[in-house]
């Protein structure tokens, strides 16, 4: 196949029935902004077969991303078990599944040690990664070093262009699938919540508590939206079930442990999303939904919403996020509301 690269070796390198590898193992957020690169991927080499390492407890996101045909999900688990046979056993696996399918271009967005040395093995001719150290720099034929300053978005971009793929437009979509919503709209239905009447979708929790709002704040701004004629609905993982408890004994319902893409389809089914700087925002936002997120700082290498940086409340210079006031939320979710042309009060 001819790719669609500003170099030569690029086309020379893809011919018919090319596989390209894509590496990132973690993070929600960091996987999903890895989307503008897959994209990007698929239209620099329309007719390659595209294979997305990941782990195995994120391998269901995948299915969001329409241009990846196959995935690996690595049982990260197994690695640091105790017993070196299972060790071995699931190193070894990995390490054919890597080498059988002769990948012509292996794309390491991780940049991890263990990474790079799997981008390595994989005796691919052309292997392209963020260099997170300079000794790691030898795995790769093309490489870029890690700016903290840029969105990590940008940055897994900018992999692609040191490899030869010109960076034009640039789109980030997640595709859910439909199951995941109907899912969803059975359980709006169970909850007598009606996806047609405007709805916000609080994610309260991220994976640090210095990035936390505190939840009696969460809990006000919902009935400021409750008083206004909207449902509210609030999320979390499993192991938030017992954080979560205030939120019940309010009156909300709450999808705690729900699976990743019915929250990603109850999300879709909202109207607005309020939350901190946490995967399941960046996920909403991949799905073009209005967000409100809650974070320290939008800056050279934070983690705003992709493309719209306006969609972030910051706290006064320095500050931390639990001094960001309730009007401050409900400001920017009003205007968030009046962008979207809903509704926002009987």
């Amino acid at each position: 196949m001819a790719a669609r690269t500003d170099n030569a070796f690029g086309a020379r390198l893809m011919e018919a029935n090319a596989n390209i590898l894509l590496i990132r193992l973690k993070s929600i957020g960091d996987i999903l902004f890895t989307l503008p690169a897959v994209h990007l991927v698929r239209e620099g080499f329309p007719q390659a077969r595209i294979t997305f390492l990941v782990s195995g407890e994120y391998a269901s996101l995948l299915e969001g991303f329409r241009e990846v045909d196959g995935v690996i999900a690595l049982d990260r688990a197994r690695f640091r078990h105790p017993n070196p046979v299972g060790f071995i056993a699931e190193a070894l696996a990995l390490l054919r599944q890597l080498r059988r399918p002769k990948f012509s271009l292996v794309i390491d967005l991780q940049g991890y040690g263990e990474t790079a040395l799997l981008a390595w093995w994989s005796g691919a001719p052309q292997r392209w990664g963020t260099v997170y150290r300079s000794g790691r720099r030898w795995a790769y034929t093309r490489g870029v070093n890690r700016e903290p300053e840029r969105h990590p978005a940008n940055g897994f971009l900018a992999v692609l262009e040191v490899g030869g793929l010109p960076i034009a437009h640039v789109r980030n979509q997640f595709m859910l699938p439909a199951s995941a919503v109907e899912e969803a709209l059975r359980f709006f239905r169970e909850r007598g919540l009606d996806p047609e009447q405007p709805t916000l979708f609080v994610q309260p929790f991220t994976s640090s508590p210095n990035k936390d709002w505190p939840l009696e704040r969460y809990l006000a701004a919902a009935r400021t939206w409750k008083g206004r004629g909207w449902q509210v609905l609030f999320g979390g993982g499993p192991a938030e079930q017992a954080a979560l408890e205030p939120v019940r004994q309010a009156g909300f319902p709450v999808s705690a442990g729900a699976s990743l893409l019915v929250t990603a389809g109850l999300m879709k089914l909202s109207t607005l999303i309020l939350g901190g700087d946490t995967g399941m925002l960046h996920l909403a936002v991949a799905m073009d939904k209005r967000v409100v997120m809650l974070m320290g700082s939008v800056g050279p290498g934070s983690s705003h919403p992709f493309q719209h940086p306006d969609w972030a409340v910051t706290p006064a210079h320095g500050q931390a996020v639990a001094t960001i006031t309730t009007e401050a939320v409900n400001s920017a979710c009003a205007q968030a509301v009046g962008e979207i042309g809903v509704r926002g009060s009987r």
